[in-house]
């Protein structure tokens, strides 16, 4: 049986920023905000919930949708620049908030999750109808990369999607929690637990929680978290029930559209046993490693003045041969 391909990265980060954690940390604080033009737009789902989408110019022209990552938004360090560079090439960029993410609390108890493939499905599917017989690439990155490749190896997406670019994905979930429980990776760990309590407890002051909150203050750490909120939120038996049917390296050597996996050795918020070998590819799938460039960081350039932020050169390369 065929199998995909582990390369060595294209990449050459800035001298100036040496280390997983200065290449992650600098485009979060000091790149340039992207000035582009969106049309928001609410897309109504099946059970009665909704997402909210921010659409580019060029309708009608070949499909880009992207997802973010774990309480990320439109105004995420890597989603603008992205849509910039797909308006740019003259394609039609589609961002979707997952719920709750819009600035706006979904409607439903349920919020979203690492494996959550349906409401990526559901979205595909609107534009594949609202688009016919344009072709409609995807990318995703960190969780909603995790999300994407386990929605395309879930079942056979060839005529859905043409072409996906993932980055930085926790390939192994549980190994991506105990990796945010030490040294400096307890900062971002901290901060995103931050952001999820406070949604948490303001969603759940209008409407009926149907879990128990009250230790909600004390839970320090992604595991205790998912184990005691997010997989009972969304029907897993628990913390470890989750990661092992969420987490997408089991489901990449099924995946049969072209895929780009962009992954960086350095990257703190899991360790490099994460990364899949090549056999658990298939063969439409290419894993770029580079040595260094952090998560969602892949920063080059010869000073701070001329940073190079190479992901968008990378991601839309790779969909001009498909798109």
């Amino acid at each position: 049986m065929k199998h995909g391909k582990i390369v060595a990265s294209g990449f050459r980060p800035a001298w100036w920023l040496p280390g997983g954690d200065l290449q992650t940390l600098w485009p979060y604080f000091f790149r340039r905000k992207t000035p582009i033009g969106l049309t928001r737009e609410r897309l109504e789902l099946p059970d009665g919930d909704f997402v909210d989408l921010c659409l580019t110019a060029n309708a009608g022209a070949p499909v880009v949708a992207l997802f973010h990552g774990l309480e990320g938004c439109v105004d995420s360090h890597y989603v603008k620049p992205l849509l910039a560079a797909v308006e740019r090439r003259g394609w039609h960029g589609v961002f979707m908030h997952f719920r709750g993410c819009s600035g706006e609390h979904n409607r439903l108890p349920r919020s979203y999750h690492s494996g959550d493939t349906g409401d990526i499905g559901f979205l595909v599917e609107h534009l594949r109808r609202r688009y016919p017989g344009v072709p409609v690439a995807a990318a995703g990155y960190s969780l909603g990369g995790n999300a994407l490749l386990k929605y395309l190896g879930e079942a056979d997406r060839t005529g859905q999607v043409r072409a996906a670019a993932a980055v930085s994905v926790p390939f192994v979930l549980a190994e991506g929690a105990k990796r945010l429980r030490t040294g400096f990776s307890r900062v971002y760990q901290r901060r995103l637990l931050n952001l999820l309590k406070r949604k948490i407890a303001g969603k759940f002051s209008s409407i009926d929680c149907p879990i128990d909150l009250a230790g909600l203050r004390r839970l320090n750490d992604f595991v205790s978290f998912d184990d005691k909120v997010t997989a009972p939120l969304h029907g897993f038996a628990g913390g470890d029930d989750y990661y092992t049917r969420s987490s997408s390296r089991q489901f990449l050597k099924s995946i049969n559209v072209p895929a780009l996996l962009v992954h960086a050795r350095d990257d703190p918020f899991m360790t490099t046993g994460v990364i899949p070998a090549e056999d658990e590819l298939s063969e439409h799938v290419q894993l770029e490693l580079a040595g260094s460039g952090g998560h969602i960081g892949f920063v080059s350039g010869r000073t701070p003045g001329y940073a190079v932020y190479w992901l968008e050169q990378r991601i839309i390369g790779f969909f001009d041969g498909y798109l």
